[in-house]
């Protein structure tokens, strides 16, 4: 058996069991002892809730995919669509002495442009490297969506370390799907001889849906500073490392071509980073500020319907994504 198709295998596993997983863990969560009376009271049974607004910036998700036919040119295409936009929603936890559970639900603020639209074609096979068109258009984003759960388990006083750290082992499921529509554009191509003609695009011009399914585990620590001043009721930092295996599903509607749509399923690679502070306002009421980053990379197959006809392939059939998101949450403990 190849590598390619052993990791395939222990990837599929690690999502078709990862509600076993989840299980396993809150089981283990009970079994294992009760954290010291000082941290119980520190963090004794509590619902915490809260209204998260999320930028992100600098962000994209994109595709491509190679020639299936000689020379095998890769990437034969390749589109770009910028997500910079503004989010919110609600976040809701529940906090016992030694786990918690968390969800969070975010959908974009209206629709919005997020950016510049990129579409770039090598299509001459007798110079497979040359650059044959360039595209360009402003991107509206229609209502997007972003899911989120996870479990996570306390084991710092297990570790024994000092009662203000926080390591916590995580796992969860993240759901993005992101509508976009590249509109009102140019199109320009470049002839062997150098020469480039342009053509003004105007209206809707790609219609596209991304969807992306993260299965993740990974480590969260927390610092929260003792002896604070009278006014300051709490004051903890907290990062989060997590990788997970990644799913992405899409659908291409070029509207400008009566039938042609296309459609991608792809698996790979999640990669999440953040880094917070909480700030205790009053005896309930929190103030969070938040920096996150993903990236994603995945392969998979590429299916294309044009007029009738439908074809499929692999070669050089790519899905990424790069997402900066700075956060704002007001949260409140009861």
């Amino acid at each position: 058996m190849s590598y390619h198709s052993s990791r395939a295998t222990a990837l599929c596993t690690l999502r078709h069991h990862l509600p076993t997983c989840c299980f396993l863990a809150v089981l283990v969560a009970f079994l294992l002892p009760s954290a010291p009376a000082a941290a119980q009271e520190a963090t004794a049974p509590t619902w915490q809730i809260g209204i998260k607004l999320k930028t992100l910036v600098n962000g994209h998700t994109s595709y491509e995919f190679g020639n299936p036919l000689p020379p095998y040119q890769q990437p034969l295409s390749r589109l770009e669509f910028p997500v910079d936009s503004v989010w919110a929603g609600l976040a809701i936890k529940k906090q016992f002495s030694r786990f918690s559970v968390g969800a969070e639900f975010l959908t974009t603020v209206a629709d919005q442009e997020s950016g510049s639209f990129k579409d770039t074609d090598w299509g001459d096979n007798l110079n497979p490297t040359r650059v044959t068109t360039r595209g360009a258009a402003d991107t509206r984003l229609e209502p997007s969506y972003q899911v989120g759960v996870d479990l996570a388990v306390q084991v710092a006083d297990l570790l024994r370390l000092p009662s203000q750290f926080d390591l916590q082992p995580v796992i969860g499921y993240r759901w993005q799907q992101l509508s976009l529509v590249a509109h009102d554009g140019v199109q320009t191509d470049y002839t062997a001889a150098g020469t480039a003609s342009s053509v003004h695009l105007p209206g809707d011009l790609v219609s596209f849906e991304q969807n992306w399914h993260q299965y993740f585990a990974g480590l969260r620590l927390g610092y929260a500073w003792q002896d604070l001043p009278a006014w300051l009721h709490r004051l903890k930092a907290q990062t989060q490392l997590d990788w997970g295996h990644l799913e992405g599903d899409n659908r291409d509607n070029h509207l400008l071509r009566a039938g042609r749509i296309s459609t991608m399923e792809t698996s790979g690679d999640a990669w999440h980073a953040s880094l917070g502070l909480q700030v205790g306002l009053t005896e309930r009421l929190d103030l969070g500020i938040e920096a996150d980053y993903l990236k994603l990379a995945s392969t998979g197959t590429y299916t294309q319907r044009d007029a009738g006809s439908v074809a499929s392939w692999s070669n050089g059939v790519k899905a990424w994504s790069e997402q900066i998101g700075l956060l704002l949450t007001v949260g409140y403990r009861y």
